[in-house]
């Protein structure tokens, strides 16, 4: 009985160790390499494939056309949907789904820009107390509104920034009206309503809140299309300073910018450019979207930064190299410079997220004046191998050396710019 229960723990031991070795066998460690899936850009002559070894051929289909090359590469002939079968002895093992994307060129950015969102109706940022004539009362806490909602309408008239409010609010108190307030939260609208209060002391009726309907500050332009005037800023979304929540805009405007001086960065203290600028002058653009991946809009004429002013080719997340890279960003005034970054790390992402990459500054006179990377530097974008491959995002707080970037792709999807879309084909006559 202990025999036959021996021989049966030696076969599963047997049988564990040749299921547990079978990944590190050659020609299954070729087999997993190989994607379900590949994707790459309409800006290159050849596709580098991986291999199963000597012993195995690759047909290539391109637009329904084979084309006789090695099973290292092949050419890449036109945009649009492909597929590769392996083959093993004439028999095929795997099928590979190719996607060619049309090579979108964009211009690269790096100029400081000021930014101005005026929000969806006015955002509320806290509650005080009224002091009556008997007590202290706090009406926007008791009708239930609170810090982040937006103010849409009250009594049925659309608020679209402060100086809306009051009026509606002195004469409600005046006629002992009670106000009807619509008002969203998050994705959801809601309804309530608000009694004013008379301050005793400043003599005017009041409903508790304080209220803001615009923010402003500064940051760097990633990238514009020429042809459209589409373009992409920042690389990460604007929050309100109080209720730390993403703004909804109704509006936006873009104007150029100049750099005056940095707060250098030190660990565990970000650093700051400091700028100037006017909302009222110098307009280059509006802003239609602040989402997770930066702002976007149109600008109202093409704008040039002296180093790449002409289109670049971008870079696909999983095409991104760990290694030496550039960014584009000011320094002083309105110059763009160039600067030595490395990329520490980055993620091939098949579907749309922030913080892709990390990357670490390693331009001497960038970390002599700024300590690494800055607040207003966000948006900087980031050049590898003559293509835009991203832009700056974030800054370690600990290491001001070092943070994080998002993938270029992301931020033209964002912008509306649709790489996917194939070249139109030629038809006979």
């Amino acid at each position: 009985m202990n025999y036959k229960i021996n021989i049966r723990k030696i076969i599963g031991l047997v049988l564990l160790l040749s299921l547990l070795s079978v990944p590190f066998l050659t020609p299954v460690k070729y087999y997993l390499s190989i994607p379900n899936e590949i994707v790459t850009i309409n800006n290159q002559s050849s596709m580098q494939l991986p291999d199963l070894g000597q012993a195995v051929e690759v047909d290539k289909k391109i637009d329904n056309a084979t084309y006789a090359v090695d099973a290292q590469a092949f050419d890449i002939r036109d945009s649009g949907q492909s597929e590769l079968l392996y083959n093993v002895s004439g028999m095929p093992i795997k099928k590979v789904n190719v996607s060619v994307l049309e090579d979108k060129k964009v211009i690269p950015g790096g100029q400081s820009i000021g930014v101005q969102l005026q929000t969806l109706g006015v955002l509320v940022v806290g509650h005080h107390l009224v002091n009556t004539e008997s007590e202290s009362v706090s009406p926007g806490e008791d009708a239930d509104i609170k810090v982040g909602d937006m103010l849409l309408e009250i009594n049925g008239e659309k608020i679209n920034e402060l100086r809306d409010v009051k009026p509606i609010v002195e004469k409600a108190g005046k006629q002992n009206m009670d106000l009807k307030v619509k008002l969203k939260r998050g994705k959801e609208e809601k309804h309530t309503t608000l009694t004013p209060a008379k301050n005793k002391k400043e003599n005017e009726y009041q409903i508790g809140l304080y209220i803001r309907d615009s923010a402003a500050g500064i940051g760097t332009m990633t990238f514009h299309d020429p042809e459209t005037k589409s373009y992409g800023a920042l690389g990460h979304v604007i929050s309100d300073l109080d209720t730390k929540k993403p703004i909804e805009i109704n509006d936006g405007t873009i104007v150029k910018s100049s750099v005056t001086s940095i707060e250098k960065g030190n660990s565990g203290t970000p650093g700051e450019k400091q700028a100037k600028f006017s909302i009222r002058e110098n307009r280059i653009g509006n802003i239609t979207k602040n989402s997770p991946f930066g702002i976007f809009g149109k600008l109202d004429t093409n704008i040039k930064n002296s180093l790449y002013d002409e289109p670049m080719s971008i870079a696909l997340s999983h095409e991104v190299k760990e290694g030496p890279a550039k960014i584009l960003t000011v320094l002083d005034g309105e110059e763009v410079e160039e600067f030595d970054v490395k990329i520490v790390s980055s993620i091939p992402q098949k579907s749309p997220a922030t913080k892709g990459m990390v990357i670490q500054v390693t331009d001497e006179k960038l970390l002599d004046k700024t300590g690494g990377i800055v607040q207003g530097m966000s948006g900087s974008p980031i050049i590898q191998d003559n293509k835009i491959v991203g832009a700056v995002t974030h800054v370690f707080v600990n290491d001001p050396t070092s943070g994080y970037g998002v993938h270029i792709e992301w931020m033209l999807q964002e912008a509306g710019i649709d790489l996917t879309k194939p070249k139109l084909e030629k038809k006979a006559s």
